[in-house]
């Protein structure tokens, strides 16, 4: 995945930026995926990621990312180009709705 936005990247002439179908959505990304496509994500960050998203429902904002502990500001910023959270509307309007499952669940 690296490998591939910095080909797309170079090819297109536009140092930094990925290719639109490289964008990592980070509402719908795997832990394997969050490991392999992102600089200084290993598997226990991927992990921390999707628990977040999990608990909190999805992210907003790629911003959002830094509310997960041992993620910084710096590594959103850094890895800003790679990521995206999709349609934000339709994360917005889901969020209730996982909030409202898990509150069922709750004896």
């Amino acid at each position: 995945m690296k490998r591939y936005s910095a080909l797309c990247a170079l090819l297109l002439g536009l140092p930094g930026l990925a290719c639109a179908a490289g964008l990592i959505n980070i509402n719908t990304a795997s832990e394997r995926e969050l490991a392999d496509g992102l600089d200084g994500i290993g598997p226990a960050r991927a992990q921390s990621i999707v628990r977040w998203r999990d608990i909190h429902g999805p992210y907003a904002s790629v911003e959002d990312l830094a509310e997960v502990p041992g993620i910084s500001d710096k590594f959103v910023e850094a890895n800003r180009p790679l990521l995206t959270v999709g349609d934000s509307a339709s994360a917005k309007a889901s969020a209730p709705v996982k909030e409202a499952a898990k509150d069922q669940k709750t004896p």
